[in-house]
């Protein structure tokens, strides 16, 4: 494909995530009836997507219309692409730039904060509650894309060895200071699934502010812990090295089919892991340490998934409030006496983290808590929220 057809096929990829569809289902629809295009073809027209999708309003507004013309237009403007070279309107070509068009990207009108940043206007008051000063900051940082992260399996290898594998399939990485095991990868992101590095289990995907998480729940050899929350398992495996298969580590959720690929990333990583579905966890086996990841707005990743964020509705964040609770109540049961409840959101929002810790607090007087943590790309990572809380 030409650069002008990726652009063309980038618009009309947008439309019909502006009209309504999930953007990853358009995209891979997209692929499966494009055998025409390559890999990097691919590859490409994701990351204008994603990229269009991330400053949705902003491009929409310097682009002068929502729509996937006008943002695809403003985005390529700012990366400052020569326009006349691509819009020619020849073959699969996006149309002849208008007079209107130009007009609108080199006379911008003022924006709102929530046009500016790029978020639903409903979230204004929240976000400048929680982020206070960091509010330009930390939202300006959401509108690029995130790093690619790497934990480094301890359990197999250590983190020299680690990145000497990776340099062998030519994927370039830093080390992070001050977390220990983490890499970022600064070349060939693309060429982790297929290298040895990632095949052997020595390396697994995973932002640096959620393996921070992972080490602030403070799981030690030898404790019985459970991911009550465990999903994909990111975390699970973390918590999995920091044990150094000493103890037990037990992997939950109330749906079985996201922890589908747990079984085989726990062998890839070489880590021991019961997984139990919920008719399965058992109250009078309580332990040391409960880890609740629990569902949230994903505000705090929105760089990830962007599209996550325009649908966002004043009633889906009251659902996941209320969900937190519920879930924060079902999941202290688990805790042993002097053990830990450790609650975690990937959110940026209050509403979500310091407040479901206050609603949890009122209705357990004999509950403390111990510690807190927020995350955000200020920090080098995605947004996180954790706290522990002891029971007596």
């Amino acid at each position: 494909m030409t650069p002008s057809a990726r652009l063309s096929a980038s618009i009309e990829l947008l439309d019909q995530i502006l009209a309504g569809e999930p953007a990853e289902r358009a995209l891979t629809r997209w692929a499966r009836g494009s055998r025409y295009a390559g890999s990097k073809d691919r590859a490409a027209i994701r990351d204008i997507v994603y990229d269009c999708l991330r400053q949705k309003r902003s491009l929409a507004h310097l682009g002068g219309a929502m729509n996937g013309r006008s943002i695809v237009l403003a985005h390529q403007y700012q990366a400052r692409i020569n326009l006349n070279d691509l819009f020619t309107g020849e073959g699969f070509a996006p149309a002849i730039i208008t007079p209107a068009e130009i007009e609108a990207l080199e006379n911008p009108q003022p924006a709102s904060a929530p046009v500016r940043l790029d978020f639903p206007d409903f979230l204004e008051p929240e976000l400048k509650a929680s982020l206070g000063d960091g509010f330009d900051e930390i939202l300006t940082a959401m509108q690029g894309r995130a790093p690619v992260d790497l934990r480094v399996n301890t359990l197999k290898t250590t983190i020299a060895e680690a990145q000497n594998l990776l340099a062998r399939d030519l994927i370039f990485t830093d080390i992070l200071p001050n977390i220990p095991d983490a890499l970022r990868i600064t070349q060939n992101p693309r060429k982790l699934n297929g290298s040895l590095a990632y095949r052997y289990g020595f390396v697994e995907l995973q932002d640096v502010s959620s393996q921070r998480i992972a080490r602030f729940a403070d799981a030690k050899p030898g404790m019985r812990v459970l991911d009550y929350c465990a999903g994909g398992g990111g975390k699970t495996l973390a918590l999995a090295a920091l044990m150094q298969e000493k103890g037990v580590l037990l992997a939950h959720d109330v749906n079985p089919a996201r922890m589908k690929d747990l079984p085989e990333r726990a062998r890839r990583a070489g880590a021991k892991i019961q997984i139990l579905p919920p008719n399965q966890l058992d109250l009078t086996k309580q332990c040391d340490l409960v880890l609740v990841d629990a569902p949230c707005s994903g505000s705090g990743a929105w760089r990830r998934n962007p599209d996550s964020k325009w649908r966002l509705g004043p009633a889906g964040l009251e659902k996941l409030t209320q969900l937190q609770d519920e879930i924060l109540e079902l999941a202290k049961g688990f805790v042993k006496p002097g053990g830990k409840l450790v609650y975690a959101t990937c959110s940026l929002f209050d509403l979500e983290n310091d407040q479901r810790i206050q609603h949890f607090l009122a209705k357990n007087a004999d509950w403390t808590l111990n510690d807190e943590i927020r995350l955000t790309p200020s920090t080098g990572g995605d947004g996180f929220f954790g706290a522990i809380l002891d029971k007596p």
